[in-house]
């Protein structure tokens, strides 16, 4: 049954254009139903029944797992299900009619606009939070200045060029609205400096043009000019952004950047997906047209993007309770 899921994960990511942490969570969740299938009796894909499924989520609901999980394992299993009997494994789609739980809808944690100018300034010297370079101590997100001795002159260069990847990262974050992965998957030709317009590859192989400010722009300047140098190696490629050991760098290492900043700001908790909401709702605020911040995003639905006016609204309630007097 593992080929089957392995095939499955093929179809994905090269016919249905899923990002690869889709196909890994699917993937997760279908070889999770599976095991629990076999443990029920089920020896092939095609021994699969809609209340071995149901029993699955069942068993899933008892973990404690959030309503977005439980909605994509539903997901999950519905779109294995068609795809099986498409291919022949099985001679019904055996999901089709299974239920998804409401996944509920958070509005989104913003920075205000003084707290997101407070972030874009925190990677400023020596000392400064940075990730992928020494720390200061255990748990120190912390790059102490390079002593004098000892390859002193080389650790002094990595740790400004992570500080200005950092800043880079940070002013790209906000200032475009991309993606984490997005962001990190960015090459330098995918910069057109004289538009500040960036080249963006998201969901689904989708591309998009995205502008850029002045703040960011001079950012990049500094960054490709003194700081990518610094870092770059045989595997830099052509990655716009790099880690401290000169490879892409990688998501899980961005958000640690973003954390440890915002934290050393004395700011409230953030993420790269964070400032995304942020960049979105300071937009709308702005008087953007919600159609042109869909497009900035690169939402398929509107409804999507829809969810930051709800944001601003909440914002406006705020202010209308505390200045009217009859409120």
């Amino acid at each position: 049954m593992r080929e089957a899921v392995d095939d499955f994960a093929d179809h994905l990511a090269r016919v249905r254009n899923r990002s690869a942490h889709t196909v890994r969570a699917y993937v997760g969740d279908l070889v999770s139903l599976l095991d629990h299938a076999a443990r029920m009796g089920c020896a092939e894909v095609a021994d699969l029944d809609l209340g071995v499924v149901r029993s699955w989520l069942a068993k899933q609901r008892t973990t404690g797992a959030a309503r977005t999980t439980m909605a994509r394992r539903a997901a999950a299993a519905r779109a294995f299900s068609a795809w099986a009997q498409r291919a022949g494994l099985t001679p019904a789609d055996v999901a089709a009619s299974l239920a998804s739980p409401r996944a509920h809808r958070e509005l989104p944690t913003v920075l205000r606009a003084d707290q997101a100018a407070a972030l874009m300034r925190a990677p400023t010297g020596p000392g400064a939070p940075v990730a992928g370079a020494p720390a200061a101590g255990p748990g120190s997100t912390r790059v102490p200045p390079a002593g004098p001795t000892g390859g002193g002159e080389r650790e002094a260069a990595v740790a400004h060029g992570v500080l200005l990847r950092d800043r880079v990262l940070l002013e790209l974050l906000y200032a475009t609205g991309v993606r984490i992965s997005e962001a990190c998957g960015l090459d330098t030709a995918d910069v057109d400096h004289g538009r500040r317009v960036v080249r963006v590859l998201g969901k689904g192989t989708r591309e998009r043009s995205v502008p850029y400010g002045v703040p960011a722009q001079r950012a990049l300047d500094e960054w490709l000019r003194a700081g990518r140098p610094a870092l770059a190696g045989p595997g830099s490629g052509d990655a716009l952004l790099l880690g401290a050991r000169g490879g892409r760098l990688h998501p899980t290492t961005a958000r640690r950047v973003v954390a440890g900043h915002a934290e050393a700001a004395g700011l409230p908790r953030t993420t790269p997906h964070g400032l995304r909401h942020s960049a979105a709702t300071h937009l709308l605020e702005g008087g953007a047209d919600l159609r042109a911040v869909q497009e900035l995003l690169g939402h398929s639905s509107l409804g999507s993007t829809q969810i930051y006016t709800h944001v601003s609204v909440e914002r406006l309630r705020a202010a209308y309770r505390q200045a009217h007097p009859r409120a």
